[in-house]
């Protein structure tokens, strides 16, 4: 695939449904989109986000993850083929080891639903509503060798209403993380 002037190949890392994909291949296909999305690669054989990409013909692929290093190999393997310079974690439920992170050597963002460094890893919206938090929101950050512990591109946070559950949090969320995971795009390469 040819490079585009200006614009950074880009592989979405997915494990479900694929929110965050869809609003990042629409970013992408905006005129002043700083990304070109040429691969998306999900760990999840049924998961959503595969026909999205399919919808939009972006070269798409299921990795068995049966363990993390066969994984991590044909994932380089991938990204150097499809001459990848930044991956977006998407809703990609897996770690990836500090060896993945060395051998890819460029950037990595993550968009993780809580306002770090506070509720690193799973069940964020669970922890703020029981820890009675007024606020949670959604953190966009460069990936390390330390989970959830990036150096923060951007954040965006929202009320906990009294009433809020889980799910209802959840969603919340998902709306400003579309929102702002392009927006922590821009800021990130527009700066390179």
């Amino acid at each position: 695939m040819e490079k585009l002037s200006g614009k950074k190949n880009t592989a979405v890392l997915i494990s479900g449904r694929g929110s965050n994909l869809k609003s990042l291949i629409k970013y992408s296909k905006t005129k002043k989109a700083l990304i070109t999305i040429v691969l998306v690669v999900s760990d999840n054989t049924i998961a959503k986000g595969l026909n999205y990409a399919n919808k939009s013909n972006i070269n798409n692929i299921f990795i068995k993850y049966s363990n993390r290093k066969s994984f991590e190999d044909r994932l380089l393997k991938l990204l150097k083929r499809s001459n990848v310079d930044l991956i977006c974690l998407a809703g990609f439920m897996k770690i990836l080891s500090s060896r993945f992170i060395k051998k890819f050597n460029r950037t990595i963002l993550n968009i993780h639903p809580s306002l770090l460094p506070k509720y690193k890893g799973l069940n964020t919206h669970d922890r703020a509503i029981q820890n009675k938090d007024k606020y949670s929101g959604a953190t966009v950050h460069i990936v390390t060798d330390k989970l959830d512990s990036g150096k923060i591109i951007l954040q965006k946070k929202v009320k906990i209403l009294k009433s809020d559950t889980v799910k209802s949090l959840e969603k919340k969320i998902l709306k400003i993380e579309h929102k702002i995971y392009t927006k922590a795009i821009i800021k990130l390469l527009a700066s390179d």
